[in-house]
């Protein structure tokens, strides 16, 4: 438990990274999301490979975790959205309403009973984007791209651990991932005519920020959040990448001075969110010593 806890919060503060890489690179969420896949893939499908982790799995799987890679994609396109949209800091707080999403569709997917704490847990976290939404409401379609994307990953989240109960982490992530990008590729250029460019070839420092976010953030972190799923509950994964938003929106504030265009509206929503992270992790630990 500890062990897989410490991986969890080290993807954890990777993906905080991606928001600041999102803002860097300057290719729209589409081709983004479109480049980091096809870069996380090759790598993935080479290494593993050459150490022989990849095993076999039946059509059916793989069918499945194309869904659920596509699912996962969409979830990258809005994240990203949500950014260029408002900011990094208010796209990470709304990715923070996984908890509550998931606290009502895990209980329907894997058929056990609603729990309330959980229920609470999670709607503490959306009082807290409600406040952000109230006192800044000219981040409107970024709020709502960021909320349907902690939409789309925590239903993600929920599948995926079924997945690595009974076929190995780095098997279930390539092939999710492939078939996300997949079915990703068949939707690029209905995309791009609705969302045109002028170019779809991403610059120097573009390919710089692309590969520390495959390499680092994408092939390292994702192995490191698969495993975590092996001993953890998904709402304690989800619940625990809340603070996601915290290590994000301090490198926001470092990076790019943010915290100027915030107002305390901004504060006050964050608070709770974080409160809603330390009251799972003091439950979460009070379970495990009974």
């Amino acid at each position: 438990m500890k062990q897989a806890l410490i991986k969890l919060h080290i993807s954890v503060f990777l993906a905080g990274f991606t928001g600041i890489l999102g803002r860097l690179i300057l290719l729209n969420e589409g081709l983004l999301v479109w480049y980091r896949l096809f870069i996380t893939i090759v790598t993935m499908w080479v290494l593993l490979s050459f150490t022989k982790k990849l095993t076999r799995i039946s059509k059916k799987d793989i069918l499945k975790l194309t869904g659920v890679g596509f699912l996962s994609a969409l979830h990258w396109v809005t994240f990203y959205g949500s950014i260029k949209y408002a900011n990094v800091s208010v796209a990470l707080v709304c990715f923070s309403a996984v908890g509550f999403f998931t606290a009502f569709i895990e209980p329907v997917i894997v058929k056990r009973k609603l729990n309330w704490v959980e229920v609470l847990l999670g709607l503490l976290v959306m009082i807290g984007i409600y406040i952000i939404f109230h006192f800044d409401p000219h981040y409107k379609v970024g709020i709502i791209l960021g909320i349907i994307s902690a939409l789309l990953i925590a239903i993600a989240m929920i599948l995926l651990r079924q997945f690595v109960q009974r076929i190995n982490g780095e098997t279930v992530l390539t092939y999710q991932l492939t078939g996300g990008l997949f079915v990703l590729t068949l939707f690029m250029p209905l995309y791009l005519n609705l969302f045109p460019v002028k170019t779809v070839l991403p610059g120097l420092s573009d390919w710089g920020w692309l590969l520390i976010l495959s390499w680092i953030c994408s092939v390292w972190a994702f192995q490191l959040t698969t495993h975590a799923l092996k001993k953890l509950s998904a709402f304690t994964v989800n619940l625990t990448f809340n603070l996601e938003p915290v290590y994000g929106i301090l490198m926001a504030f470092i990076f790019f001075n943010e915290a100027k265009d915030l107002s305390s509206g901004f504060y006050y929503g964050l608070a709770l969110i974080i409160l809603s992270v330390i009251l799972q992790m003091w439950r979460v630990i009070k379970l495990k010593k009974h």
